[in-house]
Parts: structure tokens; sequence; C-alpha cells
């Protein structure tokens, strides 16, 4: 499928939806004055979609590191109910729970999570490097891993069933498809919904071992190109 054929689907999907969340999580130092290639294409649908939509730019907000509660010594204490975050304007809610946003007054994972549960769908976009979705979607999606463990390990309700995700990538020649598929079943196993129409990539080549100047500087007018942008 054509790639600006794939992004039009994603839109035409989403303009059925009442609340739409945009997370971008690739990111530039701000002294380049340069939106990063996958933020386009989340700003672009934002554009589509009007005032239905929101993009929040995960690189620009503090968010700590998972505490990896997870997996402690005594087994299992990620989002248990004693990890709620007792903050009506953070936690309007009532179900962020995270040890982390407890133990860091200035953790703005809430500002994030606040969004999400009152959304219908929610789309990350992010860069691939070195084969893998970069740092900050990492950092992201295990901070919100109390959102899985809710349902998968505490038996509770799970409060992502009616909400849409996916997953949209941006790479220059190596594992782009890989990644798409792997972070569509985590979104999977978190508990949403997860149609196709709106996890994909765009990678530049094929050849894993295309590292010349030349290749980057063109994969950037073949993105242009490929989805039509000025």
């Amino acid at each position: 499928m054509q790639p600006k054929k794939r992004l039009d689907d994603t839109v035409s999907y989403l303009k059925k939806k009442r609340n739409v969340l945009l997370l971008t999580t690739s990111n530039r130092w701000a002294g380049n004055h340069e939106i990063p290639k996958s933020s386009q294409l989340a700003y672009y649908i934002n554009k589509k979609l009007g005032k239905k939509s929101k993009i929040i730019e995960v690189a620009t907000l503090k968010i700590y590191m998972c505490e990896g509660n997870v997996s402690t010594s005594k087994g299992n204490n990620c989002g248990v109910k004693d990890a709620v975050l007792k903050d009506k304007k953070k936690n309007p809610s009532g179900c962020h729970r995270c040890y982390a946003s407890i133990n860091n007054k200035d953790d703005e994972l809430w500002k994030i999570s606040k969004e999400l549960l009152s959304s219908d769908a929610v789309l990350f976009f992010g860069s691939i490097r070195w084969g893998q979705a970069n740092a900050i979607y990492q950092k992201l999606i295990e901070r919100l891993t109390w959102l899985e463990n809710r349902h998968s390990t505490l038996k509770e309700d799970n409060i992502l069933g009616n909400i849409d995700a996916g997953v949209i990538f941006v790479g220059q020649n190596w594992n782009g498809v890989n990644v798409v598929k792997i972070q569509r079943k985590v979104l999977d196993f978190f508990g949403f919904k997860t149609p196709k129409v709106l996890s994909w990539n765009w990678q530049y080549t094929k050849n894993a071992y295309d590292e010349s100047q030349d290749s980057y500087m063109n994969s950037i007018k073949k993105f242009k190109k490929d989805f039509k942008f000025n």
C-alpha cells in the first residue's frame, strides 16, 4: 500500500472517533527548529481531525523512569490500590496508580494518563533507533504498565477495553516492520483494541548496511514525496 493511502486510511478511521490522543515520542534539539518525521505525521492527522484530537509531545514532559515495581522480591506490586495518585486535578478518574508519580512530585505522566483515559483512540508516534522503538517511547510504555497490570495480574477491570490504539513509526534502514508488530502486540497485552489500520511504519530502505550521508539526505526527500508534504 502506498504511504499516503495508508496515512489517509488512518485519518478516515479516526474521523469516526470522538476524542483522539496523539502522542509523539521522537525528538530533536530545540535549536534545530525541526519537527521529526514521525511528528509531522501526527500533526498532519491532528490538522485533519480538528478539535476532536489533541497532541502531546512526550519528549517535552518530565517523566521519570519506571521503578520496576512489577518485579520486586514481594512479587508484582505495580498498579496496586495503594499506588493511587491522590490528586483530583491530576487524577480525576481515580485510576492513575503509579508509585513513581507519588515518589516524584514533579512527574508529569498524569498529563498523559488524564487525556488517555478520556479518549476513545490513541496513536503513538516514534522513531526506530538501532532496530527498536526509541527510548522516550519505551520509557512511556514502561511507566504505563499499571494499566495492563490492573487486569492481567490484579484481576480488576480492563479500563482500556473501549479505546483503540496504534503505533506509527519512522525509521531509516532496519527492523521497522518487526517493531510495529511487537508494539502492536504490547498494546494488545495492555488491553487496547488494536485495529490494523492504526499501526504501520515508514522506512526509507531495507538495506540495513546503507549508512551513507546521501541515504539520510535522500530519505528526507522520499518521505516528503511519499506523503506529499511540502
